[in-house]
């Protein structure tokens, strides 16, 4: 499945570039135990790892509901968060920072990385923890409906991936979009009209 590949490719990449791998498990929030349980037993099982990798080791959550839990015990015991799967200042810091936010707030993502951020740095996390400035899912609505409107207005090509990156820019003043077309591992061949894309990563406090 994907996910196996995706593993298996980070591993191989990780031995290129010296770093290990590991997998650790943690329980399924659809599980019984439920979201409550599987946050509980990460918070629980986070300080053992960060000792047994140490404070330079970095993680990734393949479950969104485990974000939270991890961010909070990362924050008190060391460690690194470069990014969520969903990368967003709302994906899980928040909760693990007890940041409130009001509705209308929601979509001024200056203002919201500014405020975790700001948290970040008081708790002493400052370049451990990174995000898109921008949330995916917001970034991808609104930019490739810029990006539709300009190719309807004859002013973009439909698979040109500059004019693609320019619309989603719109949305997302001050951080930077790259990305390449998709290239298949087992044929070698390039995809016109499939994009794999990303925004630069933003480390908080650096």
């Amino acid at each position: 499945n994907l996910y196996k590949r995706l593993n298996e490719l980070a591993k191989e990449a990780g031995k290129e570039l010296g770093v290990t791998i590991v997998e650790e498990t943690a329980a399924d929030p659809m599980s019984d135990v439920g979201i409550p349980g599987a946050q509980q037993q990460v918070l629980e099982k986070a300080p053992e790892w960060i000792e047994k990798y140490g404070q330079n080791s970095a993680y990734f959550c393949t479950n969104d509901a485990h974000t939270a839990p991890l961010l909070k015990q990362l924050l008190e015991y060391g460690g690194y968060f470069i990014e969520a799967d969903l990368p967003s200042p709302l994906m899980g810091y928040p909760d693990a920072l007890g940041v409130e936010f009001k509705d209308e707030d929601m979509t001024n993502y200056e203002f919201l990385l500014k405020s975790v951020e700001d948290a970040i740095v008081e708790k002493g996390g400052a370049g451990r923890f990174g995000t898109w400035a921008y949330s995916y899912l917001f970034s991808l609505v609104a930019g490739l409906t810029e990006h539709a409107m300009n190719v309807i207005d004859g002013n973009s090509e439909l698979t040109e991936i500059d004019d693609i990156a320019d619309a989603l820019a719109v949305y997302s003043p001050g951080a930077e979009w790259n990305g390449s077309y998709y290239t298949d591992a087992n044929t070698g061949v390039k995809t016109e009209n499939y994009m794999l894309i990303y925004q630069d990563t933003y480390i908080m406090g650096d």
